[in-house]
Formats: C-alpha cells, structure tokens, sequence
C-alpha cells in the first residue's frame, strides 16, 4: 500500500528557507532573479524558502554566495541528535513572529527606511510613536 501522508517540514529547513526569503527580499529581488542566479526555476525557490524541500550543501554553497552561510542558521532551532539528545545552539535570538515579519515584504521596507534615517533621535522618536501606537512601553 502507498502511503499518502507527506512528512512535515522540519522547522531548521523552514527555518533556512525563511532566512533564504528575507534575505531575498532585502536585496530587492524577486524569486525570478534568485532562481536564475542558483540555476533553479522560480518554483524551486518557493519550496525552498516555504522548507517544503530541503536546501542540499551544495545549493547552500550557491546561496552564501549571496550571503555568508551564518546568516541562516542564526538563532535557528536546536539540531536534533539520534537517540533524542539535541545539540546546544544559539538561543533564538527573537521569537517567531519577528523572524517572520523581517521575512515579509513590509519588514524589509520598514528596516530600509529605518536604517536610512542617520539622525539618532529621530529614529529612536520613530521607533517610539510606533510603540505608543501599538501600547508598548519601555
């Protein structure tokens, strides 16, 4: 019998391909652009950066190309070890929802706009009115 039931992504290859996404998206580039870049067509990259399909070694090699290969596993989950130990990472850096948004188009295009405001003060009274909006206090 043939089983239908598709194994679950594992959350480090989501977590890569959300890294491949966000890094893609900083640079301003389309799935198209990447694709051709790897050799790869653009649906390819959609799996990939969804972690439907793993990124093999040497396709990693191909994306440091465009970033240093570090960029994809920072604050990624704990690797899973035989036997049910797990290997001491580096913790999250922050939780999910962050990761994501950085991920998404409006992220990118915040920290772009963010980053190019050079005075301080004004950026920091920025990053304060969005906090009162939202009812954050420091």
């Amino acid at each position: 019998m043939i089983s239908t039931h598709q194994k679950e992504p594992d959350a480090t290859d989501i977590y890569v391909g959300k890294r491949i996404r966000m890094r893609r998206l900083a640079l301003d580039m389309n799935q198209t652009k990447l694709a051709d870049a790897v050799s790869l067509t653009f649906q390819q990259i959609q799996k990939y950066e969804k972690g439907t399909n793993r990124v093999s070694a040497s396709r990693m090699q191909q994306f440091a190309q465009i970033l240093p290969i570090s960029f994809f596993f920072e604050g990624s989950p704990a690797a899973k070890v035989p036997g049910g130990g797990k290997v001491s990472g580096k913790a999250a850096v922050s939780p999910a929802y962050v990761n994501d948004f950085l991920a998404s188009r409006d992220g990118q295009t915040i920290i772009k706009a963010l980053t190019q405001i050079e005075d301080k003060k004004l950026r920091r009274s920025i990053v304060s009115l969005v906090e009162q909006l939202v009812g954050i206090s420091r």
